[in-house]
């Protein structure tokens, strides 16, 4: 416990006398958490911290609020993401069978039944 002593000892205080956990050290700390047979409370005690806090710092972690190191000795789950798939709604026919596609002063007027890869390219050439 005393190299933790001296150690926090150099954390910063504040005007009221509280310590000012900088956003890595925070992060270190959480970080600890996460290792095989580590416990909040093990973690909390050795910075003399109480075991909510450091909840509090995990809570802002999993929101994305606080950037965690890479320590070694944790242990991490692959993951995959996929794409999310377009969403594609279909527009309703016009009452007059055409469709307009409009930039500033071009209109380009198409068939109703005029392929939507077909009008994606018109738009994109409309864009540029």
């Amino acid at each position: 416990m005393g190299a933790t002593s001296e150690f926090l000892a150099r954390v910063p205080r504040r005007a009221d006398g509280k310590r000012s956990w900088p956003s890595e050290l925070k992060a270190q700390i959480v970080a600890e958490t996460l290792i095989e047979g580590e416990t909040v409370n093990a973690v909390a005690r050795r910075y003399e911290l109480i075991p909510s806090t450091v909840s509090d710092w995990r809570r802002m972690a999993r929101q994305g609020k606080l950037v965690l190191p890479n320590l070694d000795g944790m242990d991490f789950v692959p993951v995959e993401i996929e794409a999310a798939a377009p969403v594609l709604r279909s527009l309703p026919a016009t009452p007059s069978g055409t469709l307009d596609v409009i930039k500033h002063d071009v209109t380009v007027r198409l068939d109703a039944e005029t392929p939507a890869a077909r009008i994606a390219e018109i738009a994109r050439a409309l864009a540029t």
